[in-house]
């Protein structure tokens, strides 16, 4: 849809994958992902608003993102998520 968020160009290769996956799977209408490890990737800042976060917890919204990125949060120290229903 016309309403989905694009990458944006600055975005690194980790980031745009995150971007992708993240959009692919929650359909958001809002989306910032930051690396703030300084460039290594161990580190993420994920803004999301989406439709999918409707009547969820904000737990329950970011279990929603971690299964999403379950494989990638493996590999990473941590991630600073905000999440917001659209």
């Amino acid at each position: 849809s016309s309403t989905a968020p694009e990458p944006p160009d600055y975005l690194n290769e980790k980031e745009l994958h995150i971007f992708n996956k993240v959009k692919g799977e929650l359909e958001p209408v809002r989306l910032e992902v930051q690396d703030i490890s300084g460039g290594c990737g161990s580190m993420y800042a994920i803004e999301i608003e989406s439709p999918k976060f409707a009547g969820l917890s904000v737990i329950k919204q970011h279990k929603l993102v971690n299964t999403v990125l379950a494989e990638e949060i493996k590999g990473w120290h941590g991630v600073r998520l905000k999440t917001k229903a659209a």
